[in-house]
């Protein structure tokens, strides 16, 4: 089996549980170094018996020590644009975490280059395209099971642990991350633009900050257990010490409506603070009816005209970061890709437009209207070369 050099910008928690994975998976892989100066991610690699490699400057002195099999990116969000492009210059391999990139400007950006056929092959962690129960929402929509697709109502309800976690993480702040619905959900967006097969057209927004703000730091802080809350998980790089006492400017709770340009209609809600974990999607079409519970990994169906029991598939595999081995199966993909067996699930170009997507519905929320979205695909068009 071939041992796979490998680079990593930005060692970071997220890009080292995927490094983990894929030695979980069975990959013969030897981390020959990294760029980062406050790598978050070492115990977790330490933790899954793989040595990090040596420590470099910075990502110019990294990529000038290969070559390298697969340069991994894993730095934060306002850091993967350029980071792409110092990889592509080295034209080696890359996985690069989602978001692809963090606004609009740098999404034209990018899919000019791309529009070029000249960039390494480019793998997004869009790590739910490999969930074996997404797989198959998609294979049931493309089937015709579910007759056409009407409408689709989904959630996202986080626990009061990982809600925390957000307020306290670099991902509370735009500049670094974007916006909170950008980083958590363009999984979703990405594959409910697959699913329904057209554009965002038209989308509204309304969401804010009313969960972790200073006047609620009096609130209790104490599991019924007696446990600390929102304190369990380290924050990372830049992290903040005190959830509801931080520079947080990103919204948490959120929701959305969107119309898309061949009618579908589609509805998300979100919230940092639950009692009741919830990432479900309710999928409604002429034929039939399915629900995907993402978090229970639990798929049901039934036709719109039976009367009987409804089918039911139960994953099993439940995970406590609630990807429920998505991880490991992304795992699969990459070296699948990586070896020409079968192409990655996601495209770059995939991820862009789920971006876009998301962009527009936190416009639309900021603006305090309802925002077409027929410009915004007429400049990345134009950007992508791409005819539509």
């Amino acid at each position: 089996m071939k041992t796979y050099r490998i680079g990593v910008i930005g060692l970071g928690q997220r890009i080292a549980h995927v490094l983990a994975a894929m030695k979980d998976v069975g990959w013969d892989l030897r981390v020959a170094g990294y760029a980062d100066p406050a790598p978050i991610g070492l115990p977790i690699l330490e933790a899954a018996g793989i040595d990090p490699g040596r420590a470099f400057a910075d990502e110019a002195d990294l990529l000038g020590a290969g070559p390298f099999d697969l340069v991994m990116i894993g730095s934060p969000n306002h850091l993967h644009l350029p980071h792409l492009l110092a990889a592509f210059g080295a034209g080696y391999p890359i996985f690069a975490e989602k978001p692809i990139v963090r606004t609009p400007q740098e999404s034209h950006q990018l899919a000019a280059i791309l529009a070029n056929g000249q960039t390494p092959p480019l793998h997004i962690g869009l790590v739910m395209r490999s969930m074996p129960i997404v797989r198959e929402v998609i294979a049931r929509v493309d089937s015709g099971a579910l007759g056409q697709v009407i409408s689709i109502d989904a959630t996202e309800h986080l626990p009061a642990e990982h809600g925390g976690y957000l307020a306290r993480n670099w991902r509370r702040r735009q500049d670094w991350g974007g916006s909170y619905l950008l980083d958590k959900v363009c999984h979703d967006f990405d594959i409910f633009s697959r699913i329904v097969g057209a554009r965002a057209e038209r989308v509204a927004s309304f969401g804010g900050r009313r969960i972790f703000t200073p006047e609620r730091a009096v609130e209790p802080r104490v599991y019924e257990d007696g446990s600390q809350a929102f304190v369990m998980a380290d924050p990372g790089w830049a992290g903040s010490n005190d959830a509801f006492q931080s520079d947080m400017d990103v919204t948490d709770h959120q929701v959305a409506l969107v119309e898309y340009a061949n009618g579908v209609r589609l509805s998300f809600h979100s919230n940092t603070l639950s009692g009741l974990q919830e990432r479900r999607w309710y999928i409604a079409g002429t034929k039939a009816t399915l629900i995907a519970d993402l978090v229970r990994n639990r798929l049901m169906i039934r036709g719109a005209l039976d009367r009987g029991r409804p089918e039911r598939i139960d994953y099993g595999g439940r995970t406590e970061d609630n990807h429920n081995g998505a991880d490991q199966a992304m795992a699969l993909d990459l070296l699948a890709a990586l070896e020409g067996r079968a192409p990655f699930p996601v495209t770059a170009q995939d991820s862009l437009e789920a971006g876009l997507t998301v962009m527009a519905i936190d416009q639309a929320m900021a603006e305090g209207r309802l925002v077409e979205c027929g410009p915004i695909w007429a400049v990345y068009d134009a950007a992508s070369g791409a005819a539509r």
